[in-house]
């Protein structure tokens, strides 16, 4: 009972950043400032039933153009005052809270011709194969892990296959995610060294920040995940 209540209060707060990120995508559009979007994304997680925000305070981390390969930490993140293209890719993480449960969750997104195109429409090779990895990732993840597979093991495999498809990790410190907790610096990463389960936690994300060598552009993809019968699931 408690972990169906406890999941329930996870899905929840996951939710109000997947709603928010769909709104985000049907208000996106060319000549749009990206502070005027994070205050917009920011606006609508709270009118959705999150009370703060767990990441520095900052509700949506958002980088567009050139910027996407950008890794900082929450507490030097400053939004440009970038205006938004015709042709232009956008990275938007959000990091919604509720009482102390946290949501996180993060997608590159593709602008052509003024409208937001998914995956198989993107005619800009190089943005859809990034984002086609990120997805091929994502896979890997779930055919990988059990519960017995240490955040070390998920490091290390993950950054091979990343260099092996001739892609690089563009995050500061290499990892990939972290657990999910209630206080920010109570988090373990998906990094080297930490030879702690990823099953000792109840949820994780899993966050590749990924580019090809001399790009200017980067992808991620943020997902939470939980084990259920042994096996992982997406919340």
């Amino acid at each position: 009972y408690r972990e169906r209540m406890m999941y329930m209060e996870y899905f929840q707060v996951q939710q109000i950043a997947k709603d928010t990120l769909k709104y985000a995508k049907e208000i996106i559009k060319p000549g749009m400032n990206l502070l005027e979007l994070r205050d917009l994304c920011e606006k609508k997680m709270l009118e959705l039933g999150a009370d703060s925000f767990w990441y520095w305070d900052v509700g949506a981390f958002i980088f567009a153009g050139d910027e996407t390969t950008v890794s900082v930490s929450g507490t030097e993140y400053q939004t440009s005052d970038r205006i938004i293209t015709e042709n232009d890719i956008l990275t938007i993480d959000l990091s919604p809270q509720n009482g102390n449960i946290w949501g996180d969750y993060a997608r590159t997104t593709i602008l052509e011709n003024g409208i937001v195109v998914e995956n198989d429409r993107i005619s800009n090779e190089e943005w859809k194969n990034g984002l086609l990895m990120e997805d091929f990732l994502h896979q890997e993840l779930v055919d990988f892990v059990t519960p017995n597979t240490t955040f070390e093991e998920l490091y290390y495999h993950i950054n091979e296959i990343i260099q092996e498809k001739g892609f690089i990790n563009l995050d500061f410190l290499g990892n990939l995610g972290h657990s999910i907790v209630k206080d920010k610096k109570d988090r373990v990463y998906t990094e080297k060294g930490n030879k702690l389960l990823l099953s000792s936690f109840d949820y994780f994300t899993f966050e590749p920040h990924i580019s090809i060598p001399d790009s200017k552009y980067g992808y991620k993809k943020e997902n939470i995940y939980y084990f259920q019968d042994g096996k992982l699931a997406v919340l």
